[in-house]
């Protein structure tokens, strides 16, 4: 008598079910992993996904779940950021449609993966209204007495902004951390001169970054690059990878979160990436990941050659704790 055979095939192909904000980008955060999206949502908000893997496909929006055991940050509102106890103004997801007014205080719960998600508006003291009347005439904060340090540093990414918008320059909140006591005690006139010492190192940059380019065009050099890209060739012909897969692969091992490429001439690979609250923008091999370009300052001489798309988020990150971040190019 013949036993009865067991379908194996329903086993396959499990599904499971995932509650989680998308706050924008190709993949979200979930307890413990990060999942790649197979499609975008409409708009960044709350929704139910099915599990498939480590692939999440967006059902339908969702209320959000509790979240009173996650971190909590307090801080002070600059634009669509917290401003915190250590003066880094990091980005604040999934605000309330009505926006809060500048330099509330606000308290918000860090997600799985550490992007900080609205939760409450907190009560207002005096030392809010008196920092806004004096961003509306660029004074400096000396004479304000009881003004919290997160709030005096919300106070002068405002006032830096505001002064960089007035004479055309893109300035990221990084670039400006290390300045906010100057400005919140100078006001206006240290702020314009903080924007200006940053125009300054940028063209000094933008100048040595040149000599670099023209070092890199130099036959040696391009014979090394030509070697390293016939290897990676045929290892890609064995794996199967795109470009963009690799890409993907290095930033996510080292903590960064690919956004988008685009292949240009010459083999050149542009790679747009997020890493600690900010938006970058290199331009790399497309065969070996070789920097040619990070889009960012690494001193004077520039060293980008010196580096690969996988270790230059930790240069990066060098560059925010010590606070010498200068972004060359604005995504």
């Amino acid at each position: 008598m013949r036993g009865q055979l067991v379908d194996y095939r329903k086993f396959l192909g499990k599904t499971d079910a995932l509650i989680a904000p998308w706050l924008g980008g190709p993949s979200i955060d979930a307890p413990g992993r990060r999942l790649k999206l197979s499609q975008l949502p409409a708009k960044p908000g709350w929704y139910r996904f099915e599990l498939k893997g480590r692939i999440a496909t967006a059902q339908e929006p969702a209320e959000p779940v509790d979240l009173t055991t996650l971190p909590r940050v307090r801080g002070f509102l600059f634009r669509d950021r917290l401003v915190a106890d250590n003066a880094r103004a990091e980005p604040l997801h999934l605000m309330p449609e009505e926006e809060p007014p500048r330099f509330s205080p606000i308290t918000a719960r860090r997600w799985h993966g550490g992007a900080l998600l609205f939760d409450t508006l907190e009560f207002e003291s005096e030392a809010e209204g008196a920092v806004r009347e004096a961003l509306a005439t660029g004074a400096p904060l000396n004479a304000l007495k009881s003004v919290p340090a997160p709030l005096r540093a919300a106070y002068a990414f405002a006032l830096a902004e505001q002064t960089a918008r007035r004479l055309g320059v893109p300035v990221a909140a990084s670039e400006i951390r290390r300045h906010v006591g100057r400005i919140a005690d100078g006001g206006v006139a240290q702020a314009e001169a903080v924007i200006r010492e940053l125009i300054a190192e940028r063209e000094q940059t933008e100048r040595e970054m040149a000599e670099l380019r023209a070092r890199l065009a130099a036959a040696q050099l391009r014979a090394e690059v030509q070697t390293a890209r016939e290897q990676r060739i045929q290892e890609r012909a064995r794996r199967q990878e795109t470009a963009e897969d690799r890409a993907w692969q290095a930033l996510e091992k080292a903590g960064a979160t690919f956004e988008s490429s685009r292949q240009l001439r010459n083999h050149q690979l542009e790679v747009v990436f997020g890493f600690m609250g900010e938006r970058f923008i290199s331009l790399v091999d497309e065969d070996t990941l070789q920097v040619l370009d990070s889009g960012i300052c690494l001193g004077h001489p520039p060293a980008d050659d010196l580096l690969t798309l996988d270790s230059l988020p930790a240069v990066i990150k060098e560059a925010i704790e010590t606070d010498r971040l200068v972004i060359l190019r604005a995504p």
